[in-house]
């Protein structure tokens, strides 16, 4: 007769550096509220799950609505490397969509970043500069960096 075995491992095909996501339109809302716990393990799997998903137009666009870009914009200034690099990877991710770059622009992103130039983590610095320069591909990008230069 087979025994019931209980293991202590996780099964292979979860990912502990995820968080879990809500089912269809309670995806984003749910994560948007894990980016603002102040617990610093439930902000990184919130990120993480979401840079997975903004790489849909669909869902830049409804994070913009919901209020993301606001959230993410205190997220850059945090103490946590981890939590700055993956926020920044998402900006540049919701910066590759036309949506996403004008969302970034109406939300004041631009000043938000320009902190981040002197960050010590390089993948900040890389991301923040790929921000700018996908930024600068609309005609109110390039005139919103090019005054934050002068």
């Amino acid at each position: 007769m087979a025994s019931t075995r209980i293991s202590a491992q996780l099964p292979p095909d979860i990912d502990p550096t995820k968080a879990p996501i809500a089912f269809g339109r309670r995806a984003l809302p749910k994560l948007n509220e894990e980016i603002q716990s102040p617990e610093l393990l439930t902000q990184q799997r919130a990120l993480m799950a979401l840079s997975d998903l903004v790489h849909d137009p669909e869902k830049v666009y409804q994070a913009i609505q919901i209020g993301f870009v606001e959230n993410l914009k205190t997220l850059l200034l945090h103490h946590d490397s981890t939590v700055r690099q993956k926020t920044t990877e998402i900006l540049c991710i919701m910066a590759m969509h036309n949506v996403g770059r004008q969302g970034l622009i109406q939300k004041g992103v631009i000043p938000a970043l320009a902190e981040l130039m002197d960050d010590p983590v390089d993948i900040c610095r890389k991301n923040t500069h790929q921000v700018f320069e996908m930024m600068a591909k609309l005609h109110e990008g390039e005139i919103l960096t090019a005054t934050r230069r002068v």
